[in-house]
């Protein structure tokens, strides 16, 4: 493995640590809590969120693990259905966010996978004031493509990942929030496939084509 590869791998685990750390914190603050309550009102309501907390920690590591992980488990070929359980459990847990579906095909490959719960968080992530996520997904002539759009009031979008996308961020350049990005593009170059996006005011579109093999 050379440096350059480790130094990608040390900002990918910065990432999900960083992810982690809210509701991993949250739960360690329940703990403390709970063990100085003794009103009984007070006590269920921190077994709540001690629940809640459990919950979303174990929702951002499933899709961690898919999203940046080898997907040990799985064949070529992951079902559809696994990566929209996962997108639907980040938005679960954010409340302020509607997602809307299309999938033309039941199984996507690895590669396609990762690309979609990767494009799909960078959406998640540019809605800030909520909004509507739409996934279009579909794989024939041995070829996946992805659509990410977000909509809302308000689209974050920070211009490094953009670029990261594109593969114009030089190695030095990457952060563990751009990392991500720079990940799909490399699948995508591998794949001989490419990435594209377009930003407005109201609008983040994302795409993917990735051929498989």
């Amino acid at each position: 493995m050379t440096s350059s590869s480790l130094d990608f791998a040390s900002l990918l685990c910065s990432r999900l640590c960083h992810d982690m750390l809210s509701p991993v914190g949250a739960l360690s603050n329940g703990l403390e809590l709970l063990a100085d309550e003794k009103d009984p009102e007070m006590r269920k309501r921190c077994f709540e969120l001690l629940e809640q907390s459990a919950k979303t920690s174990a929702d951002k590591l499933k899709f961690f693990r898919l999203a940046f992980g080898a997907a040990g488990g799985f064949g070529d070929m992951v079902p559809l259905s696994e990566a929209r359980a996962l997108i639907e459990a980040l938005v679960g847990n954010n409340g302020r966010i509607e997602l809307k579906w299309a999938l033309g095909t039941t199984d996507l490959p690895k590669p396609a996978i990762k690309t979609l719960l990767n494009l799909a968080n960078i959406g998640i992530e540019a809605l800030v004031r909520g909004g509507v996520l739409e996934i279009a997904a579909e794989f024939r002539d041995n070829t996946s493509e992805i659509v990410v759009r977000a909509v809302g009031a308000r689209i974050a979008f920070d211009p490094a990942v953009g670029a990261a996308l594109e593969g114009k961020l030089e190695s030095a350049e990457l952060t563990s929030r751009t990392a991500p990005a720079a990940m799909l593009h490399e699948l995508a170059a591998t794949a001989g496939g490419g990435l594209q996006y377009a930003l407005g005011a109201d609008a983040l579109v994302m795409g993917a084509v990735l051929p498989q093999g």
